[in-house]
């Protein structure tokens, strides 16, 4: 479960929706949760830690993420309705990704997370390497954290990551889809390779492979009409097999060996129950092949 939408993403959704919907998760069987401080300015974070607090912590797993510490009188991001009076200030120090775990246990009212991500070093890459990530290495040596990580919406930096042999694990966004496959080309045979684990997020492409109608969004703007087009066109195949198009997106990167498990953000019971359903459709060997028949997929993209 991500939990980017329990922190206000875009609009309200409240404490008392909020943790329904991690309860829901978990009564559907979800034991992986995402969060990060920049997710409404620690409001993911705290509203996890208050749904999780009575589970056993053996049970789930738990990742948030370093890179932005929050700070009072910062300026608050636009897409997050309901963040308080801090801030995230970029931080790939080593005292700064010390000082943001800390920070994160304490919102989440846990004695540990399980994995630490380097959160969108994009622009930060030699801070990164040099500081951040060898301070998360120290932490995972220390028994702090169970596993070292970046996420990403790049395949690239992630590769080159991976090359540095600390790695355990990634979370990519939106470069493994069933419209963009681009993690492909390089990170993920890199992952295989070196038996380092992906998570990946982003599989709707931030909405148009939930819905693909005029007016949804594809990375976070107005969608083409060109990926639109190509994503009703994968509908109709879909309907053909009696399929939901979001079924086919939720479970197509499974198809790779390199991948371990898929993130998707909910910010509602309603919203879990409808993933937890995706999930669990079964989907014909012929969806996938027709799919790839029809130059929807490119046919040497392995398959579920």
């Amino acid at each position: 479960m991500g939990l980017a939408p329990i922190g206000g993403l875009y609009s309200p959704v409240g404490d008392g929706t909020a943790i329904k919907a991690v309860d829901t998760a978990w009564e559907h069987g979800v034991r992986f949760f995402d969060t990060a401080p920049f997710y409404g300015s620690g409001l993911s974070e705290r509203r996890a830690g208050q749904a999780l607090r009575e589970c056993d912590r053996d049970q789930f797993t738990m990742s948030t993420k370093v890179g932005r510490r929050l700070v009072a009188g910062a300026e608050q991001p636009g897409v997050w309705s309901e963040s308080g009076d801090a801030g995230p200030l970029w931080d790939f120090s080593a005292d700064g990704v010390r000082a943001s775990h800390r920070e994160s246990l304490d919102r989440l009212g846990l004695d540990r997370v399980d994995l630490l991500h380097l959160h969108d070093p994009d622009e930060h890459y030699a801070e990164a390497v040099a500081e951040a990530l060898p301070a998360l290495v120290e932490l995972r040596r220390e028994g702090a954290i169970g596993a070292v990580s970046a996420g990403m919406n790049q395949s690239a930096m992630l590769t080159e990551f991976a090359r540095t042999g600390q790695f355990d694990c990634f979370l990519l966004a939106g470069r493994y889809s069933l419209l963009d496959q681009s993690g492909l080309a390089d990170l993920l045979p890199e992952c295989e390779r070196r038996g380092i684990s992906v998570i990946v997020g982003g599989v709707y492409n931030s909405g148009v492979l939930a819905d693909p109608r005029p007016g949804a969004t594809f990375d976070y703007r107005a969608a083409p009409p060109e990926v639109i087009a190509r994503a009703q066109a994968m509908a109709r195949v879909c309907e053909r097999y009696g399929v939901p198009l979001r079924a086919a997106a939720l479970q197509f990167p499974f198809g790779h060996p390199a991948v371990a498990a898929v993130l998707v953000g909910m910010r509602s019971p309603d919203e879990v129950a409808d993933a937890a359903a995706m999930a669990a459709v079964k989907i014909p060997g012929g969806l996938w092949r027709d799919l790839a028949a029809a130059w929807l997929l490119d046919p040497e993209v392995p398959l579920p």
